[in-house]
């Protein structure tokens, strides 16, 4: 019988925090595992550890900051557009109504959009509520410009935030009718459940054929979708198993021998379909389960 995780109640809030820096499962788990580490070296060398949250939050910001400085280059070379990793799970009932919203796949990318320090301020004050004399003191700076660091970001993603207006039902049923729409290829029930400037986003990595930038407008997306998801159903058996993807509508898609070949997360207002991330790179699905090849189910289909 494994021994107890002796930091098992401090490993939530330190993934959420470094996983929301990174847009990364396996960079924000090393990050983690990283600050622990420094937190078990510090007791075991008597350092008197009074508020291990908050030294453990401290450390995970930090760590994350320098990682995130030496990931902007890796990025910049990547193949096609960077998704984040998407996260299969519900944030936990206890989590802030703001830490759900920033979960989401389209805001994880906005906050591509800011600098290391500026999506530090802005999600330890907006999305974790600390105060700013620690926020400034997290990462280093005094609360003046912490206020201006978070003011800035706070109007950058505002501005630019997806509206969220739909309810869980809602969301539910308009994610089923769409998915069932793109099984069957039916073009005019996808047009009608797409908002006129819906935007469509792929990640490959290279590693699999996907979109190299976003497709854009409600006709070019539906006919993708029409056109291509039936044949690979017919090719591979694909199937869609419906899913909440970083807290949003969306579906895991399996293959016939129920491999994961991909990841789809819904955003949702009005009525109308805003936002689809369709994350296909392998690389990004193995946290979830067993990975198949979509490019072997691509090529047959091409042949």
């Amino acid at each position: 019988m494994p021994a107890p995780d002796p930091y098992a109640d401090l490993r939530p809030r330190a993934f959420a925090i470094a996983y929301q820096m990174l847009g990364s499962v396996g960079d924000a788990e090393d990050v983690v595992q990283e600050a622990l580490l420094r937190l078990h070296r510090a007791r075991r060398d008597g350092e008197t550890i009074t508020a291990p949250r908050a030294y453990v939050s401290t450390l995970v910001t930090r760590l994350a900051i320098d990682q995130l400085r030496s990931a902007r280059a890796r990025r910049e070379r990547y193949v096609g557009e960077w998704l984040p990793e998407p996260l299969a799970a519900e944030p936990s009932p206890g989590e802030h109504a703001e830490t759900a919203d920033a979960l989401s796949l389209a805001v994880l990318v906005l906050l591509e959009t800011l600098t290391p320090r500026q999506r530090a301020a802005f999600l330890l004050r907006e999305v974790f509520q600390y105060p700013y004399t620690d926020v400034a003191e997290i990462i280093g700076t005094d609360v003046d410009t912490t206020r201006h660091l978070v003011a800035r970001a706070r109007r950058h993603v505002r501005e630019r935030r997806p509206r969220h207006r739909a309810t869980r039902e809602e969301q539910r049923r308009l994610a089923g009718r769409f998915f069932a729409a793109v099984q069957d290829g039916d073009l005019p029930a996808l047009e009608e459940l797409l908002a006129r400037d819906v935007a469509m986003h792929g990640d490959g990595g290279g590693r699999v054929p996907a979109l190299g930038r976003p497709l854009n407008g409600r006709r070019p997306v539906a006919r993708v979708l029409a056109r291509t998801a039936p044949l690979l159903a017919r090719a591979g058996g694909l199937r869609f198993h419906p899913a909440r993807i970083n807290g949003r509508p969306g579906a895991l898609t399996l293959d016939a021998r129920d491999l994961l070949v991909a990841v789809l997360s819904l955003d949702i207002a009005d009525g109308r379909i805003q936002t689809i991330h369709s994350i296909v790179n392998p690389d990004k699905l193995r946290h979830l389960g067993r990975v198949g090849d979509l490019g072997a189910l691509i090529r047959a289909d091409d042949a």
